[in-house]
């Protein structure tokens, strides 16, 4: 089920229809292993008839902006689980990377899985846009040595240790990273969020607000975590710009975490733990 959900994402760039297909074998293959109850799938019929509504009306109606609002209402609603219903199974509790790393949990969340299908209705560009500039390939380059830079001076302040990590749930990380968790966030903020703002208020403002919303979530983390989420989001934020493709920003999103898993103190580091 979860293989086929992250093939229902890979395939929502490009074949919109299918993919919809994909996650409809999914959601009845959730409700019957219990991972879903009938009330969610009601929720997010609702949400596809909105979508269906809005794809049939001019964009710069008033119907049209209110049905986009709702839909992205409904968005933020399933990012952060507040739709009853989905029972996200745990995969991790509280394992360790290392010595130094603190405890860590992971879950594979199918509702905030599901936020770029409902995206995708309200806005069609979610995952493609014009370039602002194409760049060099060293500025690519420079943009790219920025996510060991950031990590280490995470190290610097004491968030971070070096510390190398092979955990034998890695293949269920990266399939849980990827997929249901940059993904679903890239097309929050990157897709949606900075996409609407830029064409309101122009590109660097849209994408230093982004930023500081991305690192704001992080607030569980202390402030420490939402600096560098903020430091972590303009990144994410120039590579959308630069290449006007969501997956180019969630795989800087994802390179990024998967270098703190095997390298670094894993989510952070825990130097009293005992």
């Amino acid at each position: 089920m979860w293989i086929t959900l992250a093939f229902s994402l890979v395939f929502l760039s490009w074949k919109k229809n299918f993919a919809f297909l994909l996650l409809i074998v999914v959601l009845i293959s959730a409700l019957f292993e219990g991972f879903i109850t009938l009330y969610a799938i009601g929720i997010l019929l609702v949400f596809f008839c909105i979508g269906i509504i809005h794809k049939y009306y001019n964009y710069k109606s008033i119907l049209s902006i209110l049905i986009e609002f709702l839909l992205f209402m409904g968005a933020i609603a399933l990012f952060f689980h507040l739709i009853t219903g989905f029972n996200n199974p745990k995969i991790l509790d509280k394992v360790l990377t290392g010595s130094q790393s603190s405890l860590y949990s992971m879950y594979f969340n199918l509702d905030k899985s599901i936020v770029p299908f409902v995206l995708i209705l309200a806005l069609p560009t979610l995952f493609y846009t014009k370039p602002i500039k194409h760049q060099t390939w060293w500025k690519w380059l420079i943009l790219s040595l920025s996510i060991p830079i950031l990590l280490g001076i995470a190290v610097l302040l004491g968030g971070l240790k070096l510390e190398f990590a092979l955990p034998s749930w890695i293949w269920q990380f990266i399939l849980a990273n990827l997929f249901f968790v940059s993904l679903a966030e890239e097309t929050l903020f990157r897709g949606y969020i900075q996409k609407r703002l830029n064409d309101f208020i122009g590109s660097i403002p849209a994408l230093l607000i982004t930023a500081v919303l991305f690192g704001l979530i992080h607030y569980h983390g202390g402030y420490l975590l939402i600096v560098f989420a903020t430091l972590a989001g303009l990144i994410y934020g120039i590579a959308w710009m630069w290449s006007g493709r969501i997956w180019i920003s969630t795989f800087f999103h994802f390179g990024l975490n998967l270098i703190h898993l095997l390298f670094f103190t894993y989510p952070a580091y825990q130097p009293h733990f005992q």
